[in-house]
């Protein structure tokens, strides 16, 4: 998984939204929180990516009015990447999820903040708040399927097993896709001195994860997470 941004994800907490071509597996990327990366549609034109992710949805839950964040590129509400997110019962999972279909994915609104495009799914990149409920999301936005559009559910989790945040949303088996941070985590990411703990991790993750695939996600330059970056030669 290639990271564009010049921050760790760790930083960008949130809720993102996924296109997919669900055709192939490979190189996953997030836009929308460099200004200098290109449009959307020049990033997909590209042909390199199989998954671009939309960062992000900043805040949400807990009876706030949800806000998307774009930084650069646009952001109605605001000139910063804060926000916050938080949810505090079955309920509010629900009605988190009624939103999403209806402002991102195959429902209906007068105000879609991205027109009339459909995206595919829902990245659960959750770095915050607390670990209650985001199963009744997925199960919520899992029953959306039903309506004729597969809704995709993806997690974006540190590599330390279990994820401190997604963990228990995991087990629900209703994820398409996993992508795992090894990089600013110690503990289980890659060093120049051993690949112990990354093989350690990966193998965690890959056999007991009931997902349709599961990603090594990497940092794509030095700059772009303060550890754990590969170099290829």
């Amino acid at each position: 998984m290639a990271i564009t941004q010049a921050m760790p994800l760790a930083f960008l907490c949130s809720v993102i939204f996924l296109l997919v071509n669900v055709d192939a597996g490979g190189i996953t990327i997030y836009w929308g929180q460099n200004g200098n990366e290109g449009t959307l549609a020049e990033t997909c034109a590209t042909g390199n990516y199989d998954f671009v992710n939309i960062a992000f949805l900043l805040t949400f839950g807990n009876g706030q009015t949800p806000m998307i964040n774009l930084a650069g590129h646009c952001n109605p509400y605001s000139n910063g990447c804060t926000g916050s997110y938080n949810l505090t019962s079955a309920e509010d999972a629900r009605q988190v999820a009624t939103y999403l279909w209806n402002y991102f994915l195959g429902g209906t609104s007068s105000s879609r903040p991205l027109g009339d495009a459909v995206l595919d799914g829902v990245d659960f990149d959750i770095k915050g708040g607390t670990n209650q409920h985001w199963d009744d999301l997925a199960k919520y936005l899992s029953g959306y399927r039903k309506r004729g559009k597969k809704v995709y559910l993806i997690a974006a989790s540190q590599c330390l097993f279990p994820d401190a945040w997604v963990g228990g949303a995991l087990k629900t088996g209703l994820f398409d896709y996993v992508w795992v941070q090894f990089y600013n985590n110690p503990l289980c990411q890659y060093s120049s001195s051993s690949i112990g703990n990354l093989e350690d991790a990966w193998k965690q993750w890959t056999t007991n994860i009931p997902a349709t695939k599961v990603f090594l996600g990497l940092q794509a330059t030095p700059a772009a997470a303060g550890s754990g970056f590969i170099q290829v030669v």
